[in-house]
């Protein structure tokens, strides 16, 4: 090595010691796609040595908060050494984690069933780094199975140091499985198989470093995953940025909502229910095919977090089908690019709503009266409630504005709630439409907002489900579900079922007149909102969502993760590791309808086990 070189390496060195010293982040490039990655002072090194920048090794190595990649043993040693001694001195163990790829698939090819693929171990004989191994060993065992399992060998003896090349001078665990990603005789891959197997090493690494670590006292854990990368790198950030601006370039409620409804309403009276009446819409303000090249020109393939990916690449298609049913607008195509994103209504879903409509069908309903209010009563009703959460933080940056332009209604868009002058509402729906609207909308979006990641204010793929059956559950725990609200929450669903089976607008708005009893205007503004656009089948998440906020209090689920952002039941697992990993912030506020009166006694019939119906104050 020459003197410029040797005095490079010292540089490097002085450098990543000084950082460690200071419990500094480090990142630095080596070159030649080599790089240290150490987002906080962690009693282990995950080691890849490649020559390759493509191999699922790399990806896993990549995904850890302490990793080394490079491409020869000089450079990984002199690392490895430096890092493993400021390690030891700051936590009194150090432990490499080496993981490689075979050099090929041995056990692919015809055959009438999935063989199971290699996966060679190994580790140094101490008993903190053995207790590794096994942990390591018994997180590939585990793996979900949907393609091929493992078939695991230990190695000792010649075989350990053949395949432990990194140093003797430290503990290691070393790691090879078979590139069982890699079409065989081709430069093609599976890519779910690649995915499916870089998280399932991801999540064994930390498995095994969690069993070393615990063996060895370093740290005190509350879960594997807190072992966890706690840092967003510069491709996350971006192209956070990048989808948000996109998200956020249109809104796409108020692109598929009609601006005409009280003249539709009246040439449908006029005309004596028996023809669809013509709905005006917006122009759009976003150019679709625009944000669609700029959508999927987003980077996602640095993101060095399994998770990570996961979340934006479930949001990418989400917005996508967005975007495209903005294009279907008033099109046939619109009702399937909307039940590709919102689903069908699935058989157990109508059945609860026909069992709600049956069982209220003599209930008393209210009538407007004279406890009617109009829309500017909920206006001041809605600032003094936005004002009771600025008083805790001034970053609840609420809007409320007035238009004329919307069906009667509410609707939260971002972080503006919109609230229609033809409102009229019983005084006392007042309080529970707002729990609704500010107490889960409002409140998720800004607590989202506060995440450092945009995505959690924007709302993970199908978030939707979850926010409307929360939104719903804050009505009841504020004592404001009524048979009105119930039944018209069970007749959209039963109404979509039509919608989805063909029956026109009048058919469908004549049914709910005549089948279920819904006065002539009610069931015109509930049909509008299915038909919207061309067929909108958003409106059955709300009891979907709200049976299925119901099954998860009664299996003792917490409510306390949905405060986070904007989020589905089925984020929770994701919502706990980014929380364990220290990448999510607590909530910035709680909702006040927690602090009713009445929510805590209501909340604990809920966790009992509690139907709709019975929800009905």
């Amino acid at each position: 090595m020459n003197k410029a070189a040797a005095k490079s390496d010292q540089a490097l060195l002085a450098d990543i010691l000084a950082a460690l010293e200071s419990g500094q982040p480090i990142r630095r490039d080596l070159g030649n796609g080599g790089r240290l990655h150490i987002d906080r002072p962690l009693p282990f090194l995950c080691v890849h040595m490649t020559r390759r920048n493509d191999s699922a090794a790399r990806d896993v190595v990549s995904a850890s908060a302490s990793y080394l990649i490079a491409r020869n043993l000089r450079t990984a040693a002199m690392i490895a050494d430096a890092v493993g001694a400021a390690m030891t001195k700051r936590f009194g163990a150090f432990v490499l984690l080496d993981i490689g790829e075979l050099e090929r698939d041995r056990m692919s090819g015809d055959a009438p069933y999935l063989p199971p693929f290699e996966v060679f171990l190994t580790a140094s004989p101490e008993p903190p780094v053995q207790a590794a191994l096994s942990a390591l060993a018994a997180g590939i065992e585990g793996v979900d199975a949907r393609f091929r399992r493992p078939r695991i060998e230990r190695l000792a003896g010649d075989q350990h140091a053949k395949l432990a090349r990194l140093l003797p001078k430290f503990p290691c665990v070393t790691l090879r499985f078979a590139p069982i990603y890699r079409v065989p005789e081709s430069d093609a891959i599976y890519p779910e198989l690649r995915k499916r197997l870089i998280a399932n090493m991801v999540d064994a690494g930390l498995q095994a470093m969690a069993a070393y670590v615990t063996a060895t006292k370093a740290m005190a854990l509350s879960t594997h995953r807190s072992l966890g990368r706690r840092a967003f790198v510069n491709a996350v950030s971006r192209a956070d940025k990048a989808m948000d601006e996109i998200a956020t370039s249109f809104d796409f409620l108020l692109a598929v909502t009609p601006i005409n409804a009280g003249a539709a309403w009246a040439e449908f009276k006029a005309g004596g229910f028996a023809k669809a009446p013509r709905f005006l819409y917006r122009p759009l303000t976003v150019q679709v095919e625009f944000q669609k090249r700029a959508l999927f020109s987003i980077g996602l393939d640095h993101f060095e977090d399994p998770v990570l990916l996961d979340l934006y690449r479930e949001k990418q298609q989400e917005l996508d089908l967005q975007l495209s049913m903005l294009t279907a607008r008033e099109t046939p195509r619109f009702l399937e690019f909307s039940r590709a994103l919102y689903g069908p209504v699935e058989p157990s879903l109508l059945e609860a709503a026909n069992d709600i409509l049956t069982a209220t069908a003599r209930k008393r309903v209210a009538k407007p009266g004279d406890d009617d209010v109009g829309s500017a009563f909920v206006e001041r009703k809605a600032l003094a409630m936005i004002n009771g959460y600025t008083g805790q933080n001034g970053d609840f940056a609420a809007i409320v504005e007035m238009r004329d332009d919307l069906p009667a209604g509410l609707m939260v868009s971002n972080g503006r709630l919109l609230i229609a002058r033809s409102t009229v509402m019983s005084r006392g729906r007042v309080e529970a439409l707002l729990s609704h609207e500010v107490g889960v909308h409002l409140l998720t979006y800004f607590n989202g907002s506060a995440q450092g990641l945009r995505l959690f204010r924007s709302g993970l793929a199908g978030y939707e489900g979850a926010q409307e059956g929360l939104a719903v559950l804050a009505e009841f725990l504020v004592g404001g579900m009524t048979v009105a609200r119930l039944r018209l929450i069970a007749a959209r669903v039963v109404g979509c079922a039509a919608m989805l089976d063909g029956a026109s607008f009048p058919e469908t708005f004549a049914s709910l007149v005549r089948e279920h009893g819904f006065a002539e205007t009610q069931a015109f503004n509930l049909t509008l909102r299915l038909y919207r656009g061309g067929g909108l089948v958003k409106d059955a998440i709300y009891l979907r969502g709200l049976l299925e906020v119901l099954h998860h209090l009664r299996s003792g689920g917490s409510l306390d993760p949905f405060w986070m952002g904007k989020i589905a039941a089925t984020h929770f697992s994701v919502m706990q590791e980014l929380s364990a990993r220290g990448l999510l912030k607590t909530p910035q506020f709680r909702p006040a309808f927690l602090t009713h009166p009445q929510a805590e006694a209501r909340l604990a019939s809920a966790r009992a086990g509690l139907s709709p119906i019975q929800m009905l104050v």
